[in-house]
């Protein structure tokens, strides 16, 4: 079969710069969010929420008045029942999630009843009027506290505060260890952030008696998942379950777990005669929706003397919350983190452990990158730190141990299979791109009187994306995610719908697949129709995470449309009566060497007049489910480079340069990879420099607003500089890889080790993210109070 081709395609197909399609109605104001839905009778709902980390539930005492619009753990029990995420993983500690907290709460923030009323504020008021009695209990809230032996457990039948443990080893460290001239030890720690995305979660939920069917609307990135589990949840059909996710302003991770919210709406809506809806505000959104990052990690690397990776060890610990969330469970950043270390570096020998902690927060959950970030931050200063002890350019240190294009497809010392790509061209590139001769020359320009230094600072990572059922297995997930689904059809007029089971929330999907469509059509964008979000509509698919749309909907996408172009030729060959292999699609038509019939008129007559078209079998629409032949994913790299100042009174960080190369395989629209490079930037600038939630010892967030919790802005994020290499992938449709979450994943480490060299002449360290000024000029002033406590303990020697 031939699609043929040619420079018209690339007006609108793979490669094509097209402007996002979903831009149009969002700069209108004409999206729809689930604050936007109207639905008769439509009643608000507000939660009442634990303002205490750890405490026994003694009472809840509703005033006679507000009984019947107020729901309790106690009415809503026989209704849904609370979920609790599983794990295949040896030694695995479950602990259901409550709907609304029945015997204890276990973090501020969690629900433990609610109030329905005409507005938002009336059921506010309502919700004030429950009273909440609780014993406080001690709060479990950091590392040392969850791991003490005498520690309070955040879960009464559990005999201490660990999740899940895991470990392995690769190769033989220990004689890395013997063998190795130089080994470096750290422990770095990258504090608790949360998600926020610019629009709330929120939750509507309707009962139709006429159908018998319980429609929910959810600001969700899995509304094929959310259906699944609010039927298994509430004991209903499937069937009778529909999941609609409207227009999303971002989620970043934090729409794509199940939560008690979901279940709960959907549970009452069954009862009541009216649409309940639930939109989340500022301050839930900071204690309520999952939280992300707060790890603690310990490494020691070794090196031999010309600077050759002998071995790394690895202690990782990471603060999950409270509770597992479904699917991904507890244990998901500190599988994730183990095997990650590695990073794009040829390592022979490797050993880790992993804790996943219990404590009384708020439960942790995906965010973009997922562990990446930790991971990068730890192997990428240690690279630093080793190539200081070896008097080496880090950048040089880098290039020396990564995997080559010619070890490619390479398996890691994590057993993951990088498919393709130029690791050191990647670094050698980022050098240039940042100019680093010139800052170098700058930095090394500056007088000792000046108050300010510069430092440059590179981080390079691989980013596994589009991850299959054996790699989720691998992780100890219960639910194994590895195919998505397509339906394409054409209709009597010649236009194409395709819909798909992802769901876009600020990625440009309903763009790039259209490319696609357009890629083997050779049709205008405008031509094609791409729905997703809500489970009636669409054939069932995982959802939108793990940087997996374009690698699995875009693959399911070709697969489907393929098919279709497939039958539409042979349709046109009969209409044009020429042999199929004579006529190929182009420009909205099939074209033959004797004529040509457009979609259009080709699909009229096969809708309206089969008879014409004898020997192909009825219908215009296809289904096609993907999944890639490798599992453990496609495999990003980038690394990028920053140039930072710092000021040595204050401890303030600026960014005066930044650069990035990456490869994400087939780039599929280059200004929606750009926008989310950017994106994901920005959000790494906050990750290094700002966003911390701030706990106190009993457990209370001291972050929950925007005036407390930085963001970056215009001001924090540099002009970027951004460089493509394009590398295919063998093992994916048209060689393309993840691109959603690699921006967010080096910062912090390029900006860590920008700021390191920048402040080396004092032996200053930055091991903590956020890197606030009070951190780096607290870690500035120990430095030299050493060095100048080492220099009298000398002078003192020599006297």
């Amino acid at each position: 079969m031939s699609t043929e081709r040619d420079v018209s395609v690339r007006r609108h197909g793979v490669g094509a710069a097209v402007p996002r399609r979903e831009d149009r109605r969002h700069l209108a104001g004409q999206g729809c969010f689930i604050a936007d839905v109207q639905l008769t009778g439509l009643r608000e709902v507000a939660f009442v929420r634990s303002q205490t980390a750890h405490g026994r539930i003694r009472e809840i005492s509703v005033p006679a008045e507000d009984r019947e619009a107020v729901w309790t753990a106690q009415r809503l029990a026989p209704l849904a029942e609370p979920l609790t995420a599983t794990s295949t993983l040896e030694g695995f500690r479950t602990a259901p999630l409550p709907n609304l907290a029945a015997d204890k709460v276990r973090y501020v923030g969690e629900p433990v009843a609610l109030a329905i009323a005409a507005t938002r504020a009336e059921a506010e008021d309502v919700a004030g009027r429950v009273g909440v009695h609780l014993e406080p209990l001690p709060a479990v809230v950091d590392f040392d506290t969850a791991l003490a032996r005498d520690a309070p457990t955040v879960h009464d039948d559990w005999p201490d505060n660990i999740f899940a443990t895991t470990s392995g080893e690769v190769g033989d460290v220990d004689a890395a260890a013997r063998e190795a001239a130089v080994s470096v030890t750290r422990e770095y720690t990258l504090h608790r952030q949360a998600v926020v995305p610019l629009e709330t979660r929120g939750v509507i939920a309707h009962y139709n008696r006429s159908t018998g069917e319980l429609v929910v609307w959810s600001s969700t990135q899995t509304p094929h998942m959310i259906r699944d589990m609010i039927a298994l949840q509430l004991g209903m059909e499937a069937r009778r379950v529909r999941v609609i996710a409207p227009d999303m302003g971002g989620g970043f991770g934090a729409k794509c777990s199940v939560y008690p919210e979901e279940i709960t709406l959907a549970a009452i809506a069954t009862q009541v005669d009216h649409p309940v809806r639930w939109v989340e505000d500022r301050w839930e959104a900071q204690v309520a929706s999952t939280q992300a990052r707060d790890h603690r990690h310990r490494i020691t690397a070794y090196t031999a003397a010309d600077g050759t990776l002998l071995g790394v060890e690895a202690d990782i610990l990471v603060n999950s919350g409270a509770y597992s969330v479904h699917p991904w469970t507890a244990t998901m950043d500190a599988t994730m983190a183990s095997a990650m270390i590695p990073g794009p570096y040829r390592l022979p020998n490797y050993r880790f452990r992993t804790r996943s902690l219990a404590s009384n927060k708020t439960p942790s959950g995906p965010y973009r990158g997922v562990a990446r970030p930790a991971a990068a931050f730890s192997i990428e200063r240690t690279i630093d730190e080793l190539a200081h002890e070896l008097a080496m350019e880090p950048y040089e240190m880098r290039i020396r141990n990564m995997v080559r294009s010619e070890d490619m497809p390479y398996v890691s010392a994590a057993d993951k299979v990088y498919d393709s790509g130029d690791y050191p061209e990647a670094v050698r590139r980022a050098t240039a791109l940042v100019e680093h001769d010139t800052w170098r020359e700058r930095q090394r320009a500056l007088p000792a009187s000046a108050r300010r230094r510069i430092g440059i600072g590179y981080g390079s990572f691989t980013e596994q994306t589009a991850h299959g059922c054996i790699e989720w297995a691998a992780r100890g997930l219960a639910v194994t995610i590895g195919t998505e689904g397509a339906r394409l059809a054409m209709d009597a007029t010649g236009s194409l719908s395709l819909s798909v089971g992802i769901k876009s929330h600020g990625q440009g999907s309903e763009t790039t697949l259209a490319q696609v469509v357009s890629e083997v059509f050779d049709v205008d964008l405008d031509h094609v129709t791409v729905s997703h979000g809500d489970t009636a509509m669409t054939p069932r698919g995982d959802g939108t995470f793990a940087s997996r749309t374009m690698v699995m909907a875009g693959g399911a996408t070709h697969g489907a449309a393929l098919a279709l172009a497939e039958k539409v030729m042979r349709i046109g060959a009969v209409l044009l009566d020429e042999p199929v292999q004579d006529v190929v699609l182009r420009d909205h038509a099939v074209v033959g060497k004797k004529g040509s019939v457009t979609y259009a008129q080709l699909a009229k007559e096969f809708l309206f007049t089969p008879d014409h078209v004898p020997g192909v079998e009825a219908g215009l629409e296809v289904v096609h489910h993907y999944r890639p032949e490798v599992q453990t994913g496609a495999f990003t790299y980038a690394t990028q480079a920053a140039v930072v100042e710092v000021d040595l009174d204050t401890g303030a960080v600026k960014l005066l340069d930044y650069a990035v190369v990456e490869d994400c395989g087939t780039v599929v629209n280059p200004r929606i990879v750009d926008g989310q490079i950017l994106g994901g930037i920005a959000q790494g600038i906050g990750n290094a420099l700002l966003e911390e939630i701030v706990h106190d010892a009993d457990g209370q967030p001291k972050s929950t607003s925007f005036l407390d919790y930085l963001l970056p802005g215009a001001s924090e994020v540099p002009q970027v500089k951004i460089e493509h290499m394009a590398t295919p992938s063998p093992y994916t449709v048209f060689g393309v890889k993840g691109a959603g979450e690699g921006g967010a994943i080096p910062p912090p480490a390029a900006i860590a080790n920008a700021i390191r060299d920048a402040l080396r002449e004092y032996g200053t360290e930055v091991n903590e993210t956020p890197m606030t000024p009070e951190r780096v000029w607290t870690a500035l002033r120990t430095s030299r109070m050493a060095a100048e406590a080492e220099g009298r303990a000398t002078l003192e020697a020599v006297r």
